[in-house]
């Protein structure tokens, strides 16, 4: 009896030794004697003790950072690339059992596969198709983590670092595509203004009255300003029209001619012609 209530004890204690919980978000990867046991959810569960193991697994996403990678990209630019990196692990046995370690070994794989894939692409396309890139790199990542039961799920270039004399020679570049582009816009708004004032000038040459109305506007818009005196010459073709009107309504049957003169010279004031001698 004395043995009995020493062996319930270390019984008891041994069948608590074996409870393990496991959270939500993690799996246990079991195994006994060394092999692969199985893999338990979360919960409460039981493991025999001193034969199995129980190796915890975190399901959810990862973030790492990628240090600053030196890239020589296709045009021989040297330049520092860092970048971002989402991952998850969706197979517990194999990160366990196919990887010593899954952080460092997809962390380290990202470096590598950054400074690869971006040493293939020109500084311009590096600057331009960032979206694309990042689309690449996660392709190529997961391509290599899938025997690991990793997904990665994003890889976002964060920062690029140029070199200064670089920086400036970019600096100028942009400066010139803006000036040039000023240039253009100021060109086509002067054909534009051009070929408008064309059409008003084939206009006004097929209504002449399009002109003097015209005039008309400009010496209202003048005489609204009060604060100067202004001299504006009027043209005599606008009056022709109102003068040629009074003289045809003061002569109903038409303009009166002028009488012809008849003036008679006193031969008193004729003048002397002088003879001119004739040479024989």
């Amino acid at each position: 009896m004395p043995g009995l209530f020493i062996l319930i004890p270390i019984l008891l204690l041994w069948v608590i030794s074996g409870l393990k919980i496991i959270q939500e978000y993690e799996a246990g990867v079991i195994f006994r004697l060394g092999r692969f046991g199985g893999v338990k959810r979360a919960g409460l569960n039981w493991i025999v003790p001193m034969l199995d193991r129980l190796v915890k697994v975190d399901l959810r996403t990862v973030t790492r950072d990628v240090p600053a990678q030196d890239v020589i990209t296709r045009d021989n630019v040297s330049l520092k690339v860092s970048a971002v990196l989402y991952f998850r692990v969706i197979d517990a046995e194999k990160a366990v059992i196919q990887v010593e370690n899954y952080l460092y070994a997809t962390s380290q794989l990202a470096q590598t596969t950054l400074r690869s894939t971006l040493g293939k692409l020109e500084l311009d396309e590096l600057l331009a198709q960032r979206e694309k890139i990042n689309r690449e790199l996660q392709i190529v990542l997961d391509q290599h983590t899938e025997p690991w039961g990793i997904k990665v799920t994003a890889v976002e270039v964060k920062q690029l670092d140029l070199p200064a004399d670089m920086q400036s020679a970019m600096a100028r570049q942009a400066g010139a595509e803006r000036e040039r582009r000023a240039k253009v816009i100021a060109a086509e708004g002067e054909f534009q203004a051009a070929e408008k004032l064309g059409m008003a000038a084939d206009v006004i040459d097929a209504h002449p009255a399009a002109l003097q109305l015209r005039y008309l506007q400009t010496l209202v818009e003048i005489a609204g300003d009060k604060s100067s005196t202004t001299i504006f010459p009027v043209p005599i073709d606008l009056l022709r029209h109102f003068m040629g009107n009074q003289d045809t309504g003061s002569h109903p049957a038409g303009p009166r001619p002028a009488p012809h003169a008849t003036t008679q010279l006193d031969p008193r004031f004729a003048p002397t012609v002088p003879s001119m001698p004739v040479a024989k």
